[in-house]
């Protein structure tokens, strides 16, 4: 199993990277690959709603030269979906918004004259993420808007891991944290072993 991890945090060091460290772990260990896409290095341009996309129901097809199309092409290769990013008001970080926007239409073919296929229907997505407050506070928008996202999107919704950072003064990750990401890994490795 292929999984694509696009990370949406602004930094490789910070605590999103430090729960996605055993995570991964926990991926090769059960002997699946995984491509870790850091988006604040790639330039994805806004979503502008112009519906260039609708008009090819073969392919991504954006009227934007950008590094969508190449994470479009990953999206559709791998087998799991993984979002990581900390919540930033309540939602994910601009990049990953901006990303999903142009996924939204540029997949899923809903928009033209005439409705169209999901290019990316059935693949299972995951959510991984980072807050200062209390998950059921700080990341219940953020999983309700990704757990709409999928449903319209004819996605396999596979559910969250959240952890929270109590403050700057602190140290994020501890055992806990380490085990959560370890056994979030192994639960998804075992609904796509299960479903094989």
């Amino acid at each position: 199993m292929k999984y694509c991890i696009l990370m949406g945090s602004p930094r490789k060091n910070g605590n999103t990277a430090a729960l996605l460290k055993p995570f991964t772990e926990e991926l090769a260990a059960c002997g699946h690959e995984y491509d870790l896409i850091h988006l604040y290095d790639k330039e994805i341009k806004p979503c502008t709603a112009c519906r260039t996309c609708q008009a090819d129901w073969s392919a991504f097809a954006c009227r934007f030269s950008d590094d969508a199309a190449e994470l479009a092409e990953k999206l559709l290769a791998c087998d799991v979906i993984v979002l990581a990013t900390p919540v930033y008001s309540w939602y994910c970080t601009p990049p990953m918004k901006a990303l999903l926007d142009r996924m939204v239409y540029g997949l899923n073919k809903y928009y033209g004259e005439k409705k169209g296929p999901s290019l990316w229907k059935g693949k299972p997505a995951a959510l991984i993420t980072t807050c200062g407050y209390p998950p059921e506070k700080g990341a219940d928008l953020l999983e309700e808007g990704i757990r709409r996202y999928c449903k319209h999107s004819q996605l396999r919704y596979l559910g969250m891991l959240a952890e929270r950072h109590m403050g700057y003064q602190t140290v994020f990750m501890d055992e806990e944290k380490e085990r959560h990401a370890r056994e979030f890994a192994r639960k998804l490795c075992g609904k796509e072993e299960s479903r094989a």
